[in-house]
């Protein structure tokens, strides 16, 4: 599978003989470049400009906002409710988790969740293979919550998302600190990630990539 990031939690993932998935297409009133992408499935983790540009994706066949359990083209997909913050301090809005299937590998993205799930519910995600996990706060999981919710979900390979590249017009950290937290240190991106079930560690790998302009 072929994973290409676009900045903030918008990833296209693609699959020889499966649907084509974009996650997360952002408003580009928020700085970075507009998108101009073709998918047969689009997921929504919740209702912001950051996360729910529909217009940015072209030939959509289905399109999800929430949680509940989806098939498309092979790929079969879960949402997770995610309720908001309870204490208000950080995510004020629900949230939806994703697990895509492609034929055996899964990819989690956790959307803007803002906190660190009970085991029941890390429990609900099932094994995942591929975890694309917020790092920069601004509203969602600090460097720290990143760390300690991979801890918990114990991925093979780790992407970090939605945090500071350039000239997003959203209050992110940079992802170095993360990479501190968990003990890795500075990386070269890459343009797109290749992903194989039988490539994959047993032990957790973080992966930088750099943002498609």
């Amino acid at each position: 599978m072929d994973l290409t990031w676009y900045g903030l939690s918008c990833f296209r993932m693609k699959e020889r003989g499966l649907a084509i998935v974009v996650t997360d297409p952002y408003d580009p009133s928020l700085g970075l470049p507009a998108l101009n992408l073709k998918a047969d499935l689009v997921t929504v983790s919740h209702d912001a400009a950051g996360h729910n540009y529909l217009k940015g994706v072209k030939g959509q066949r289905l399109r999800i906002m929430g949680p509940g359990e989806y098939e498309v083209g092979g790929v079969f997909i879960t949402g997770i409710p995610m309720a908001a913050d309870s204490n208000g301090n950080n995510g004020r809005v629900p949230n939806t988790l994703y697990v895509f299937d492609f034929d055996g590998l899964t990819v989690a993205h956790l959307g803007d969740l803002a906190y660190v799930p009970s085991q029941s519910q890390i429990e609900n995600l099932g094994p995942v293979d591929v975890a694309l996990v917020p790092v920069g706060g601004g509203g969602a999981l600090s460097p720290a919550q990143a760390a300690e919710v991979i801890s918990l979900v114990e991925p093979s390979l780790v992407v970090p998302m939605h945090y500071k590249t350039g000239k997003e017009k959203v209050d992110l950290g940079q992802v170095a600190k993360f990479l501190s937290e968990m003990g890795v240190g500075k990386q070269e991106p890459l343009e797109v990630l290749k992903i194989s079930k039988s490539g994959l560690s047993d032990q957790t790998q973080v992966v930088v990539l750099d943002p498609v302009t």
